[in-house]
């Protein structure tokens, strides 16, 4: 087989290289070689000889037999050829698979060998998987062990805050209740199940519930806690007031999960608060009474000085007299000492910063320091630095008050030598005065290390044998100075002598001089004012003064009725429920030029120091509440300049019917202008209008006060301050003005005490205001 095959190659190698022409002719000659070999090899042997023909058909039969030999061999050789590019084809696959196979044998052992490094480590992980069930074993025992504790602990957390009297609860965001302890369950009447999943509508009525969600609201959006007080009802109708507190909490990572709420009963604490309030108030009122009968004789005194002052007397005798009348008035204050114990007990102190004489203050005070010392023949001295002002805004009893107790006290304790009383004023600026008041004696001295205890309550100089009385004085003097914005200081040398100085720093006041009533043209006013007394008495006097008047009782209405050529002066109060005055200027400023406004006039009833914030808002004048036609002549004088010249900067302050020195009831002359101009019916009508709204007021203003809302009470009080004005109770106006001003001094201390005597005078201020009109009636008739 080998050499057929080799045979095979070297023909098919010959047929390569020669060529299939080249190839058939070697072949044809090499057949025709071989057939006249045979032919004559045959032929020799059978006949002996060799003919030409025998030649001739050898190379026929090799022409004829070559194409055949050269197909056949091709077709062979062909086969064979495509036989070998297959064999070659396979055995580049076995190769390729052999390769493939070496590949895979490798892979194979890598995968066998990886297979026993995992078996290996599975069992070393097996070995560590049964120490880890071992291990696991004994934390499950020792969480087992832990649950049971913590359940333990649970229970007596949870056994703890059901014994609490006081309410825990939850809720979580969307305001359901997530749990809570036996006090709120007892409260509400359902178990902590049911309560699960609750809203606070669910569970309480529905004003409560409103309340409830509302602060809910409020520790959410502000997201920090929360206490205040409500009233909650039992299932049986029980009802308890709560203080109530509470407190946003948040999970591990920081989200916030709902509001931790707690409660406390606090109804017996405020119904024994009440009980010492009322106590307090029954002590009050008995001191107030027990006052007021020692001050009936007093008023005899008083009364029958001042008679006798209006009789002829010799210079002696009316000095006198006008000492028995100070020592009446000085007595006075003492009885006002007495109430003021009770107040210092309370840390209350009412002070009324009102207008006042100080000249006349300081000329009393002068006169019976130097009435005493005649008595004892010491010398007195009186110095003046500076001019002092005439009038001052002060309260005149307290500053009299303290500046008798300290003379008092010099006098008291010096035998020889003199008491100097001085009086320094200083400006501040144009509408404050630095005062400093001092008082000084030649007595013995304070030791250095008692200066300050002397201002203690009940405190007295040791080793002093002129200490007399209960040692109050001072302490109750310093306060009333520090509740008036100021301060005492004291120097003193043993053996020398002591100085006491009172430190004021006082706003200037002046009175306005009557306008010269000038004829106006009539006018379309429009009036914007709030308050329906206000409004009635201003509508009332400027259509008597022959004006025409539209009025405007809210900020909207005013710029809904507003147009510039309808109007020739617009009065326009500052303080309205919607909106401010500035705010209405504002508007009307950005909407329309300038020129073609009318004049903008304000309306308020606070005291203005400067008409420069109004100025720069628009407004050419301001009319201090309660309007009176004093007011409004000045004003129509200045913006029309008829009759005066304009002013730019004045001090307001409303015109008292009696003496800057006292402080009256009514507002006397306000009464008969009103009387004069608008009629005795319609300020009638005016006053039976605050007699119906008043109760209202006074309900608002005491609910503000339990709910300590500053705003609510200055706002409501700012109502009565106008309205009262408005008809001329001067009291009621100046007590109002004292409790819509939360800037005073001591303020939040004295409110409650204003409130009282608020509620408490303007029952009686009102039957004087009546009797007032009929007499004023009377004798016009």
């Amino acid at each position: 087989m080998t050499p057929l095959k080799n045979l095979a190659t070297y023909y098919v190698h010959l047929l390569s290289r020669l060529g299939i022409v080249k190839f058939s002719i070697s072949l044809a000659s090499a057949v025709i070689l071989v057939a006249l070999a045979i032919q004559m090899s045959v032929t020799f042997a059978l006949t002996g000889q060799v003919s030409a023909v025998d030649l001739i058909r050898s190379v026929f039969f090799g022409l004829i037999i070559t194409p055949w030999a050269v197909f056949f061999m091709s077709v062979v050789v062909e086969q064979i050829e495509d036989s070998r590019q297959r064999l070659s084809k396979m055995i580049r696959k076995l190769e390729k698979m052999r390769a493939r196979d070496l590949q895979l044998t490798n892979k194979l052992k890598a995968n066998i060998s990886q297979l026993n490094n995992e078996i290996d480590e599975r069992e070393k992980a097996e070995a560590a998987r049964g120490q880890a069930i071992r291990n696991l074993e004994q934390e499950v025992k020792q969480r087992q062990q832990a649950q049971q504790e913590l359940e333990e602990h649970s229970a007596l957390l949870r056994s703890f805050i059901d014994s609490s009297p006081d309410l825990v609860y939850y809720r979580n965001e969307q305001g359901q209740f997530s749990g809570c302890n036996l006090a709120l369950e007892q409260l509400v009447g359902r178990s902590e199940k049911k309560l699960i999943g609750l809203t606070p509508y669910d569970v309480y009525p529905e004003d409560i519930a409103d309340k409830i969600v509302e602060t809910d609201h409020q520790v959410f959006d502000n997201d920090e806690q929360l206490t205040y007080e409500q009233w909650l009802e039992y299932p049986d109708g029980r009802k308890a007031f709560f203080e109530l507190r509470k407190v946003p909490f948040y999970g591990r990572n920081g989200n916030r999960l709902g509001l931790l709420g707690f409660g406390r009963d606090i109804t017996e604490r405020m119904a024994h608060q009440a009980n010492i309030e009322k106590a307090n108030r029954d002590k009050t009122q008995f001191i107030s009474t027990l006052s007021h009968e020692l001050r009936t004789p007093l008023n005899g005194v008083v009364g029958l000085s001042q008679m006798l002052l209006d009789t002829p007397l010799d210079d002696a005798q009316r000095k006198h007299v006008n000492t028995i009348l100070l020592s009446a008035t000085t007595l006075g204050n003492i009885f006002n000492d007495i109430i003021d114990l009770d107040k210092l007990d309370r840390r209350r102190f009412a002070v009324s910063l009102e207008p006042m004489d100080f000249k006349a203050l300081v000329t009393d005070i002068e006169t019976l320091t130097e009435m005493q010392l005649q008595s004892k023949g010491l010398d007195f001295v009186f110095e003046q630095i500076g001019p002092i002002p005439s009038s001052i805004v002060g309260d005149p009893t307290r500053l009299r008050q303290v500046l008798w107790n300290l003379t008092h006290n010099a006098v008291k304790f010096t035998e020889k030598g003199e008491v100097e009383l001085t009086v320094k004023a200083q400006a501040v600026d144009e509408q404050q005065v630095q005062l400093d008041i001092s008082i000084r004696d030649t007595g013995p001295g304070i030791p250095e290390d008692q200066l300050e205890q002397i201002f203690a309550m009940y405190y007295q100089v040791e080793g002093s044998k002129s200490a007399t009385g209960t040692g109050i004085g001072l302490s109750v003097s310093r306060q009333l100075v520090r509740a008036m914005g100021g301060d005492i200081s004291v120097t003193s040398d043993e053996g020398e002598g002591s100085c006491f100085t009172v430190s004021l720093v006082v706003k200037l006041d002046a009175i306005p001089d009557e306008a010269e009533q000038i004829d106006h043209p009539p006018l379309e006013i429009l009036l914007v004012e709030d308050v329906e007394l206000n409004v009635t008495i201003a509508k009332a006097l400027l259509e008597k003064l022959g004006h025409y008047v539209v009025v405007a009782m809210t900020g909207k209405e005013a710029l809904a009725a507003f147009e510039p050529d309808m109007f020739d002066l617009v009065l326009l109060d500052i303080q309205l429920p919607d909106m401010t005055g500035f705010d209405i200027a504002k508007q009307w400023q950005q909407q329309y030029q300038a020129a073609d406004l009318p004049p903008l006039v304000a309306l308020t009833a606070n005291v203005v120091n400067s008409k420069n914030e109004f100025a720069k808002a628009g407004m050419v004048d301001v009319i201090h509440k309660p309007i009176n036609q004093n007011a409004v002549v000045h004003c129509f004088n200045q913006v029309f300049a008829i009759g005066e010249e304009a002013v730019v900067e004045e001090i307001i302050s409303p015109k008292q019917a009696l003496s800057r020195s006292s402080l009256p009831i009514l507002d006397l002359d306000l009464v008969e202008q009103f009387c004069d101009t608008i009629g005795v019916k319609v300020l009638n009508d005016s006053i039976n209008l605050f007699k119906q709204v008043m109760p209202d007021y006074m309900k608002i203003l005491e609910s503000n006060l339990f709910a300590k809302d500053q705003d609510g009470i200055a706002s409501e009080a700012h109502k009565i301050k106008g309205a009262a004005g408005s008809i001329g109770l001067a009291r009621i106006q100046r007590l109002a003005n004292k409790i819509q001003s939360p800037e005073l001094p001591a303020w939040w201390d004295n409110v409650e005490d204003w409130i009282l005597q608020l509620s408490h005078d303007y029952p009686e201020d009102l039957k004087l205001l009546d009797k007032a009109i009929g007499d004023y009636s009377t004798s016009v008739d």
